[in-house]
């Protein structure tokens, strides 16, 4: 529920992808077979944003951080070697090696809060869902995306989603 190009996140910005889709035998995580690769971006005690992406490429991955990260922005992800070139785009970059087991770099070097994000969703998906198809996941990450952003709000949800159609139809 968030056009496009708007509404910029900043401030301190972690940013990570994740597997999402059916328990099958073999690998986990990055190379997994017949799972679907979701890109998030999510402020420090605010607002996130995911998107199905085809792959886990630089070349995928960097422009969507262009498109919803200002420049103002410190980025924090881990050592993805398609993150590598963030610095290059404008932007402080932090990196946390999780390959090296690293989770924690300082006090406030890491990427809990995209974790905690990943482990929600996943958890709405699994608990609610039970199963979502590849080509609907898009819509179930954008619902989730929405209510992680407005978790805050003092006003009911209900109301929060009619202030959005309403913005979206002027």
């Amino acid at each position: 529920m968030v056009r496009p190009g708007r509404d910029r996140l900043s401030g301190t910005v972690e940013v990570d992808e994740t597997y999402v889709g059916g328990k099958k035998p073999g690998r986990r995580g990055r190379g997994a077979e017949g799972k679907t690769v979701v890109m998030g971006m999510v402020e420090r005690g605010g607002r996130a944003v995911a998107k199905v992406v085809p792959d886990v490429k630089a070349g995928t991955l960097l422009p969507k951080i262009q498109d919803r990260i200002g420049k103002e922005a410190i980025v924090y992800t881990d050592d993805l070697q398609s993150y590598h070139s963030v610095a290059t785009l404008g932007y402080i970059h932090r990196v946390v090696a999780h390959s090296q087991g690293q989770y924690v770099l300082a006090k406030d070097i890491l990427t809990n809060s995209v974790e905690g994000f990943w482990s929600q969703l996943k958890r709405s998906i699994d608990g609610t869902f039970h199963h979502v198809a590849p080509e609907y996941l898009q819509g179930y990450v954008n619902e989730y995306a929405f209510r992680y952003s407005h978790r805050h709000d003092a006003q009911p949800m209900f109301w929060t989603m009619l202030d959005q159609v309403v913005r979206m139809a002027s």
